[in-house]
């Protein structure tokens, strides 16, 4: 590459050279010793001139002085031509000459050098109103979203706004470089007699001649302007469409003003762009006078090519005289085309990732990078239509008909593609800006191991109806989208489809080997960021054991998201026991992580009895969830219990440990075992004797998100779930034995239901039931149950005396709440009760007699989402409902049962009940059912 400034201004350089060469050879001169001592006079003088007049020269064009206000040398100029012929020898002059592009004894004016671009054709315009009809409606289209979304300003409406570049001021006036980009086209000499008045001038420009055959007529019409501001620069080799922007990272300007050849910018352009830049609006920007907009999604789910004939979703061209379409108020575009005005930091964007292509595309990709990593949009400015002054093309002709797409097939595949990778890892476009999408889930795979883990939820997700899920590959060496898509037993061309399916980030396919997990972390985190910005999904889905740093960066995008996208990271093991997330709606996917459930065990001298149950807790699904457990032991516990609880690891979460100074007794030592900290945390309370199967967790998370977690389900009735199906009719006399799978058959035998009777033997209580039933119990509380106030007709628990559940179906019946019943074969359960005695079982006071055969139920060992209705829970509008007595009753008959004692804490009327307040748990007032 060489640089070289116009010989006129550099004569004294040259004049340096000729004489540096001449006293090199003064060897060979020794033989002309008729050479008198004047000659040597005049030469040392002449020496002594030019030192002070490149001394003078290299201060003025030092970078601190403003190069307009630079005196003019022209005069020494002058001299210098008239005296070196008398003291420069022929031979000198003739060999240095020889090393120029451009003789210097030749002298050019503009007028004798440059030429004029032929335009011999009448601006395109389409005849075909159909299309003429489509464009303009899809260009109103962008036009109104983008008015009620951020605002568009007219041209006068933009320069009345504030800036911080300002012409009257000096010191707020910007520096501008303008980089013209040249190859075979004759514009030069009008682009720079545009830029030599416009009315804010430029610091400096600079012609590039990269690979051009024109390179001597190029460099011929910049010496001929004779501007010190004006460079040349050349270079045998083509650095194609990035050359102009690599030049572009030199330069010590505010601004760069980066312009194509087929570009005639009008001579107030400069102002117009300097003073938008300026504005805080538009600063982080890039600026132009042509731009697109790229293709929109056609009805069959498909994005067609961006040259797609007869096609209103193949984008917009703007401004578009073929169709009329012109731009009064700046828009907001995908990318520009053939010019771009820009701050000189945001140039460095260009060059965060590899380009997918040096050959073209260095447009969508400039303002692809600058969206993704600097939130940087790319806008069109808009014009005054009566003054051509205004316009960034004077002469639009030249940049409609050198369109490169229009002509080379092939470049239009290669920019199909780059644009669709570009969408695919994140670019949001003028589309997904206006037409935001919601899916249900985001699948993000960084091997192709991972991609298998993940591929029976991604499966089960996309095969239930109205559900939408797509997945992220890393690509690159990492998981090529190929190896991925036959992972899934997916076509490999769903790789190559314009088709949200699978997105290839591509991670370290262009940027190389890399031993920094820098621009993994860089990779993944940008590319999600827009990919969740443009889908907005439910969850973001990923194993639990993902690399680290990936993990960190999905996290980070993930933190991002505005619409509450919620990242869930299973454990390999747990995603074929998650296919239900897929029967979950959208509303109550985001609120996946929300609850915590915290496990108090009641425990105290059976611990045999205590490590089986922890075995079976410890061996259960938890999906990755933090799950607190608590002992709850009384002042009476035995050392072997004491010692169980002290050595065991909980891998799940954190372990508590609570023992009572005073011998308490089974009421306080259930009742006071937990305490909610939030509305979203859940007690399951466990005594010693039961074990639970190891999809319990799975039960009481599906019913949650399922039943109380979903915004558009309203069930206030619902205080808890139980883990256990009875096999009795326990609150009567007579305890008959019931069958739910076949009082319920005519429904569907397997259905779960809603019972009044809250379960004591592996249940969830929610935290607003609890605090209320804490003041409900402190206010009814008795040592003699014959003083207590509520009594049940026909109900076996109105003698019960130690048992803190009596409390609990007394306030469950007079309010109308419930709990939520599993129903499987056999009364399969996620919890049983082993019978061992205890405070009830076999104790001296209790004459009732315990069959095991009645209580011990077999536990579900297997995925019981195959069993439920449908292979999922049921809306809860049909859930069937039974009394405390096991009869069938609506929730609204529930209520009216209990109001009709008027038993409760306030005296209510029999069609009213009461109301609390959920966050203390105290009586508020009475309301109507």
């Amino acid at each position: 590459m060489g640089l070289a400034r116009n010989p006129r201004m550099r004569s004294g350089d040259y004049l340096e050279g000729m004489l540096s060469e001449f006293v090199g050879s003064k060897t060979k001169l020794k033989a002309q010793k008729s050479a008198s001592a004047r000659l040597v006079t005049v030469l040392t003088c002449l020496q002594f001139a030019f030192a002070v007049y490149a001394t003078l020269l290299l201060y003025y064009m030092s970078p601190t002085i403003d190069l307009r206000t630079k005196p003019d040398f022209s005069w020494a100029t002058r001299i210098a031509q008239q005296w070196k012929h008398f003291i420069i020898p022929p031979h000198v002059v003739a060999r240095n000459q020889e090393a120029l592009i451009t003789p210097l004894a030749t002298r050019f004016t503009p007028a004798e050098v440059c030429e004029s671009e032929t335009i011999n054709f009448e601006q395109k315009k389409s005849s075909d109103a159909l299309m003429i009809k489509l464009k303009r409606e899809l260009y109103e289209e962008v036009r109104n979203f983008q008015s009620k979304s951020f605002g568009t300003e007219t041209l006068s409406e933009l320069m009345a706004m504030k800036s911080k570049w300002d012409m009257k001021a000096p010191n707020r006036t910007p520096k501008i470089t303008v980089i013209l980009n040249h190859f075979k086209r004759k514009t030069l000499c009008s682009q720079l007699d545009s830029l030599l008045h416009q009315t804010l001038p430029f610091h400096h420009v600079w012609v590039l001649a990269f690979g051009s055959p024109n390179e001597l007529a190029l460099k011929r019409i910049v010496d001929s302007y004779n501007d010190s501001r004006i460079s040349f620069i050349s270079s045998s080799y083509d650095f194609k469409y990035y050359g102009r922007f690599q030049m572009a990272l030199q330069t010590e300007a505010d601004l760069v003003y980066i312009v194509d050849d087929d570009m005639i910018p009008g001579k107030k352009m400069l102002q117009i762009l300097a003073h938008v830049a300026g504005t805080q609006k538009y600063e982080n920007s890039v600026l132009g006078s042509i731009g697109r907009i790229l293709p929109f999604r056609q009805k069959d789910f498909t994005f067609p090519s961006y040259r797609k004939f007869r096609s209103k979703e193949a984008g917009l061209y703007l401004p578009d005289p073929a169709y009329d379409i012109t731009v009064d108020r700046i828009v907001q575009v995908d990318f520009l085309s053939s010019s771009w005005f820009l701050s000189a930091e945001l140039v460095k964007t260009l060059f965060i990732e590899t380009p997918f292509t040096f050959m073209t595309g260095e447009d969508l990709h400039l303002s692809y990078q600058l969206q993704k990593y600097r939130n940087a949009g790319s806008f069109v400015l808009p014009v005054d239509p009566n003054d051509k002054e205004t316009w960034g093309d004077s002469e639009h002709r030249l940049a409609y008909v050198s369109e490169t797409t229009v002509i080379f097939k092939d470049i239009v595949q290669v920019r199909d593609d780059q644009w669709w990778k570009a969408l695919s890892t994140g670019y949001m476009t003028q589309w997904a800006a206006m037409y935001p999408q919601k899916i249900d889930a985001l699948f993000y795979a960084h091997s192709v191991e991972e991609v298998k883990a993940l591929a029976p939820l991604l499966e089960k997700f996309r095969t239930t109806v109205g559900k939408k899920a797509y997945i992220v590959v890393s690509g690159g060496n990492f998981c090529p989208c190929e190896d991925a898509a036959s992972a899934l037993r997916w076509p490999k061309a769903v790789c190559k489809e314009r088709r949200f399916k699978i997105f290839d980030l591509g991670i370290g396919a262009l940027s190389g080997i890399s031993n920094s997990e820098v621009p993994v972390v860089q990779g993944v985190y940008s590319s999600l960021k827009g990919l969740i910005k443009i889908h907005n999904p439910s969850v973001l889905i990923a194993v639990s054991d993902i690399d680290s740093n990936v993990k960190k960066a999905f996290k980070m995008a993930s933190e991002t998201s505005t619409n509450g996208s919620t990242l869930v990271l299973l454990p390999r093991p747990s995603v074929p026991k998650v296919l239900w997330m897929a029967d979950l709606r959208s509303s109550a996917l985001p609120n996946w992580n929300k609850m915590r459930l915290s496990i108090s065990i009641i425990t105290q001298n059976r611990a045999q009895s205590l490590a089986r149950l922890l075995k079976s807790l410890t061996d259960a699904y938890y999906l990755g969830d933090e799950v607190p457990i608590s002992f709850n032991m009384d002042s009476q516990v035995d050392e072997a219990t004491i010692k169980l609880v002290s050595s065991f690891n909980w891998p799940h979460g954190p372990k508590t440990l609570r023992r009572r100074i005073i011998q308490g007794g089974l009421i306080r030592a259930v009742s006071e075992s937990w305490y909610p900290s939030s509305d979203d945390d859940y007690g399951l309370l466990l005594e010693d004797d039961i074990e639970v199967s190891p999809y319990y967790y799975l039960w009481i998370k599906y019913a949650l998100l399922a039943y109380h977690y979903d915004p558009q389900i309203n069930f206030p009735e619902l205080a808890s779930i139980s883990l256990y199906t009875p096999r009795l009719v326990e609150v009567v006399k007579e305890r008959p034995k019931w069958n739910p799978t076949e009082f319920f058959k005519r429904i569907h035998p397997n259905t779960p239901y809603l019972h009044q009777l809250p379960c004591s033997w592996g249940a969830v209580f929610f935290p607003k039931l609890w605090r209320e039933f804490y003041v409900y119990m402190n206010m009814r509380f008795t040592e003699d149950a014959k003083q207590n106030p509520v009594q049940i007709p026909k109900s076996r628990t109105n003698g019960w005396q130690a048992s803190w559940k009596k409390f609990l179906i007394d306030m469950m019946y007079l309010r109308g709440y419930v709990s939520l019943y599993p129903n499987f074969p056999k009364q399969a359960s996620f919890s049983t009760n082993h019978m061992e005695p205890g405070a009830h079982i076999a104790a001296k006071d209790n004459v009732v007699k315990h069959d095991k055969s009645d209580f011990e139920v077999p536990l579900l060992k297997e995925d019981f989402r195959t069993l439920l209705p449908n292979g999922k829970l049921p809306p809860a509008s049909k859930l069937p409902s039974i009394n405390l007595f096991n009869q069938a009753v609506s929730l609204k008959g529930l209520k009216a049962a209990g109001a009709k004692l008027r038993q409760d804490v306030l005296q209510c009327s029999p069609s009213e009940v009461v109301v609390v307040d959920h966050q203390t748990g105290l009586p508020s007032h009475c309301t109507a059912f």
